[in-house]
C-alpha cells in the first residue's frame, strides 16, 4: 500500500503537530501533503520526509497571513495530487479531512476538531471588541458557504478517529458520521513534579489568540490580589497587556523546557477557554499541578473536578463563562489548595500518555493493511 500523510499546515509545534509527529514516526516513509510549510517550524521527525505544499506556499507573506485566507482553502486543497496513494492518513483541525482521494483508496482521519471558526466557535474567533464583531458579520455569508463545502467533503473520509468524546459528538452533529475515540498523545515524561511546594503564581500557558479567551483570565485577576504569569504570544498580546493589572506578567513565547518548568512550579494552571481536548491541562497534571478551567469541552474528560465523585480531584471547574466566575474558582482553589495531591494529578495524566496512543494507533493502521515502522 502506498501511504500519504495530510496535515492542515506546518507553521509551529502545537497540539495537532504533536499528534502528527507520533503518527509520522509510525509511517517513516510517507510523504506529507499540507497547505503551507514554514521550514524549521516543526520537529525533525516531520521535517525529514518529502513535504508537498499547495499553491498557497508561493504567495508573498503567506506564513504571516495564511489564517486570513480561508476562502482560498477549498481551491488549495483541490490542488493536492493524491491519486497515486492507496491509503491517506490525515490529521485535521481544518481542511486536511477534505483531501481528495482516488476511487478505491481509503482515508483514515484523526480529527482534532471540525473547522472551529466555521461551526461552533465563530464568535470566539471573530468577536473580540467592536472590530471583531464587524468582521464576524462580514464573514457570515462566506462561513455559510465554507460549512457547506466542509460538510460535503466530510464523506471523503472512510474512518474518523476523534480526539475525545466531545469531538466525536461534533463529527456526528456536523457531518452525520460516527467516530471512534482515541485521546491524543501526551508526552508525560517531559513533565515532572518538582517535589517541592509550588511557588506563588498562577499560570496561563497558551497562544494569545481570541478563541483561547485569555482576556477572561486577565480581567479575573484584576479583582484578585494574586500573581498571574502568562506564557505565550500571539496577535492578542498587545491588547491584553494594555488592560492587565500589575499582578499579571507576560513572558512571551517560551520553549518546551521553560514551559515544563513553569507548569511544575505554579500553584495551578488557569485554562479560561473551551478546547476540543486541551493538551496543556493534561501536561499540568503530569507536572503534579491542578487545573482551574471552564467546565466545557475536552477538560470534562481529562480533569476530575473537586467535589465530584469519590476519586481525588485534579481541578476546579467554573461553569459561567465570565471573569467573575473564574475569579471565584481561583479563590476556591486558594482556600482548598490542600485538597489537591501531586501523585493523584500525575496518575490522572498518565491515562493519556503517548505510549497508550501509540499502541492503539499502531493497531489501527495494521487493521487498515498499512505497514508500520518500528
Amino acid at each position: 500500500m502506498k501511504v500519504a500523510l495530510v496535515h492542515d499546515w506546518l507553521t509551529g509545534m502545537r497540539g495537532g503537530e504533536r499528534v502528527l509527529e507520533v503518527i509520522a514516526r509510525l509511517l517513516p516513509g510517507a510523504p506529507l501533503f499540507t497547505l503551507i510549510h514554514v521550514p524549521g517550524s516543526v520537529s525533525k521527525v516531520i521535517e525529514d520526509r518529502p513535504i508537498l505544499t499547495s499553491p498557497l506556499q508561493s504567495l508573498p507573506g503567506i506564513a504571516r497571513h495564511y489564517r486570513r485566507l480561508p476562502p482560498l482553502f477549498p481551491w488549495a486543497v483541490s490542488r493536492w495530487r493524491l491519486d497515486g496513494f492507496d491509503r491517506i492518513v490525515s490529521v485535521s483541525a481544518c481542511v486536511a479531512k477534505s483531501a481528495p482521494v482516488k476511487k478505491g483508496a481509503r482515508h483514515i482521519c484523526y480529527i482534532n476538531a471540525p473547522m472551529r471558526y466555521a461551526w461552533d466557535l465563530t464568535d470566539d474567533y471573530f468577536s473580540s471588541g467592536i472590530a471583531g464583531r464587524c468582521r464576524a458579520a462580514l464573514a457570515r455569508p462566506f462561513l455559510a458557504a465554507l460549512r457547506r463545502w466542509d460538510r460535503r467533503t466530510a464523506d471523503r473520509v472512510d474512518r474518523y478517529i476523534a480526539n475525545s468524546r466531545n469531538i466525536a459528538d461534533k463529527v456526528n452533529r456536523f457531518y452525520g458520521r460516527s467516530a471512534e475515540v482515541l485521546y491524543p498523545p501526551v508526552a508525560c515524561d517531559r513533565f515532572r513534579p518538582t517535589g517541592r511546594a509550588p511557588e506563588d503564581f498562577y499560570l496561563v500557558l497558551s497562544a494569545l489568540v481570541p478563541y483561547k479567551r485569555i482576556d477572561r483570565a486577565v480581567e479575573a485577576f484584576r479583582t484578585l490580589d494574586l500573581p498571574l504569569v502568562i506564557a505565550g504570544d500571539g496577535p492578542e498580546r498587545a491588547r491584553l497587556e494594555s488592560v492587565a493589572s500589575s499582578n499579571v506578567r507576560f513572558l512571551g513565547r517560551v520553549d518546551d523546557r521553560t514551559a515544563a518548568d513553569l507548569l511544575a512550579r505554579c500553584r495551578a494552571l488557569v485554562f479560561p477557554g473551551e478546547e476540543d481536548f486541551g493538551l496543556v491541562p493534561v501536561e499540568a497534571q503530569a507536572s503534579g499541578r491542578p487545573v482551574i478551567a471552564l467546565g466545557r469541552g475536552g477538560v470534562l474528560e481529562t480533569v476530575r473536578a473537586r467535589g465530584v465523585g469519590r476519586e481525588g480531584p485534579t481541578g476546579i471547574f467554573f461553569t459561567d463563562a465570565t471573569p467573575l466566575a473564574l475569579a471565584d474558582a481561583v479563590r476556591e482553589h486558594a482556600a482548598h489548595e490542600g485538597d489537591f495531591d501531586v501523585a493523584t494529578c500525575r496518575a490522572q495524566a498518565l491515562r493519556f500518555d503517548q505510549s497508550v496512543f501509540e499502541d492503539h494507533f499502531r493497531s489501527l493502521l495494521q487493521d487498515e493493511d498499512i505497514s508500520v515502522g518500528p
